[in-house]
């Protein structure tokens, strides 16, 4: 869930066989229902059932993992990882953190007034 990966070919209307290429974003080749994708806006031009080599290469050419990166959705999802990543003393920080911003704000605003 939350990985980027290619759509190599259509086994009938609700199965297709998506691909990451793994080494690049970890998603091994295997059969996936369509229910359970989202699509992106991105296309490479690849032939239908590429390998692996062939997809990592079209990726490369077209750029397409950095401009995923550059996106507001892939960006949400890195957001997620790490705060999922954090530890209860980094919670705790990036708490009084929140917490003192929202202080700085409020003063900020009551001294306009």
């Amino acid at each position: 869930a939350g990985k980027m990966c290619t759509i190599t070919d259509i086994v009938d209307q609700q199965r297709v066989v998506v691909d990451g290429p793994a080494s690049v974003t970890g998603v091994q080749r295997h059969m996936m229902p369509t229910k359970r994708l989202s699509l992106t806006d991105f296309k490479s031009n690849i032939v239908r059932g590429a390998r692996e080599k062939a997809l990592r290469l079209a990726l490369e050419k077209d750029d397409t993992m950095s401009k995923w990166a550059a996106t507001s959705w892939a960006k949400k999802l890195k957001a997620r990882e790490v705060r999922s990543n954090m530890s209860d003393f980094e919670r705790f920080k990036l708490m009084m953190a929140k917490k003192n911003r929202s202080k700085v704000i409020r003063k900020a605003l009551k001294a306009k007034k």
